[in-house]
């Protein structure tokens, strides 16, 4: 979504904003009326990494989601020395990670980060790295009818994409940082559209927080630019 295309969403950014989670089979059980009832009203839930692995929770946690009222979406764990990002966007569609505008449904999300495993930027330059980000957006746009959100910290996007400014037009960010305040935003977004501000939430997963209204929140889920 274009940020021109995006004062309406967060007119009211400064004074208002929506709890939410993000939850992965490490979390088989969830308590999403719990969490709804308490007043979160979204839930991200991962899908699939690279090309080889879906999560077997996936299924039942986007069910659980629904049946509890949320807004729900997937995401998708990168891998990008693995495969291409055009391959892996694909493999994220077919497995869950697309988009529809019932309004009950978020863009997929990217989940771009240190690799857990191996070289801290996948053995990739900034150039590559921007290449891939680009090549899984694209073919994600192609394919689902709006770009994919991209999760990511202020440390990774520095030091892996060189603070690549070339994807703050499109893509919504969801910055993750520990910590009473947002801090820094990465390249050249304005601002977060998603804040993942802990690894705990009482209901399952991580805590994620909304940058608006609740009435912003479903307008976001609904509108591709």
């Amino acid at each position: 979504m274009k940020i021109n295309a995006l004062p309406l969403l967060f007119a009211t950014a400064a004074s208002a904003s929506v709890q939410g989670f993000d939850i992965s089979g490490y979390q088989p059980k969830v308590d999403f009326a719990g969490a709804y009832a308490a007043g979160a009203r979204f839930v991200m839930i991962k899908a699939t990494e690279g090309t080889s692995f879906i999560s077997s929770s996936f299924s039942s946690q986007y069910q659980g989601a629904t049946s509890a009222g949320l807004i729900r979406g997937g995401y998708h764990f990168a891998h990008p020395d693995s495969s291409t990002g055009a391959a892996q966007a694909k493999y994220f569609i077919a497995h869950g990670g697309g988009w529809s505008d019932d309004g009950l449904t978020l863009p997929g999300m990217l989940d771009i980060e240190y690799n857990p495993s191996g070289a801290t930027c996948y053995g990739l330059s900034h150039s590559a790295m921007v290449s891939w980000i680009k090549d899984f957006g694209e073919t994600y746009k192609s394919a689902a009818g709006r770009y994919p959100m991209i999760y990511t910290t202020a440390d990774w996007w520095n030091t892996c994409t060189g603070g690549s400014t070339a994807f703050s037009q499109d893509y919504p960010l969801v910055l993750a940082r520990y910590s009473t305040s947002v801090g820094t935003i990465p390249g050249g977004w304005p601002f977060q559209s998603f804040w993942q501000n802990s690894d705990a939430y009482s209901f399952g997963g991580d805590s994620e927080i909304w940058n608006g209204s609740e009435a912003s929140l479903k307008t976001f889920a609904k509108t591709a630019a």
